[in-house]
């Protein structure tokens, strides 16, 4: 008798402790599947968090190019020694929404398609000489803005603008700059096609995209224009 009922309990504690570790497997099961699905639920939440971080930042970069700022390539020597070919400008595109475009300025613009060279540079760079109403010419290599000598302190000491030795450093025959556009010219007064040829000319005001501000590459040399 006894030992029929020391067999019943042991079976019956054998089959509670089988079903105290089922119960325990089952709950671990559920804490892991618990756990992934913790772990995936914040790795999309991580992905989703990053895809708007990048959408976001793409947008702002976008509104700030369209509307603000761009950077600009220098592609010539036209403008050395203030600016060489490869540096790169910061180009404020709301400038002449606050003021006129102003002389001494060094400005980005788009030339009309008919006038695109072979090399499909479309945006030019050169520094604002004339402006609307001006009478413009050189004289000496000297160039004279309203009969007043223009102080042209961004240029190298001795530079002559319009050398009859060079054919490439034409000079300015006395005009009166036409209302709507401006007469640019580069620094580099013997290498820059400007608007001193006949084929380019005073430029529309409203090609003009901005006013570059400020040089951003190389690093080193960083600074104001």
């Amino acid at each position: 008798m006894t030992d029929a009922t020391d067999d019943a309990i042991e079976d019956r504690t054998s089959q509670l402790s089988e079903e105290r570790v089922d119960h325990v497997e089952m709950a671990d099961t559920d804490a892991d599947e618990d756990a992934r699905d913790a772990k995936e639920h914040d790795r999309v939440r991580s992905l989703v968090e990053w895809v708007a971080v990048i959408v976001g930042a793409l947008v702002v970069a976008l509104v700030v190019k369209t509307f603000l700022f761009q950077a600009f390539f220098i592609p010539s020597a036209s403008m050395e020694p203030t600016l060489e070919e490869g540096d790169r400008v910061l180009v404020n595109k709301l400038s002449y929404d606050l003021h006129d475009i102003r002389r001494g300025d060094v400005v980005v613009f788009e030339l009309p398609e008919d006038k695109v060279g072979p090399d499909g540079i479309k945006d030019l760079i050169k520094r604002v000489i004339g402006l609307p109403g001006d009478v413009i010419e050189t004289r000496d290599g000297v160039v004279y803005v309203n009969d007043r000598r223009l102080e042209e302190p961004y240029l190298p000491e001795g530079t002559l603008t319009g050398d009859p030795s060079n054919g490439n450093n034409p000079a300015i025959e006395r005009q009166t700059v036409p209302e709507g556009t401006i007469f640019v010219m580069g620094d580099n007064r013997a290498n820059s096609h400007d608007s001193r040829y006949a084929d380019r000319g005073p430029i529309p005001i409203d090609s003009v995209v901005g006013r570059a501000f400020v040089l951003v590459w190389p690093l080193g040399e960083v600074g104001s224009l």
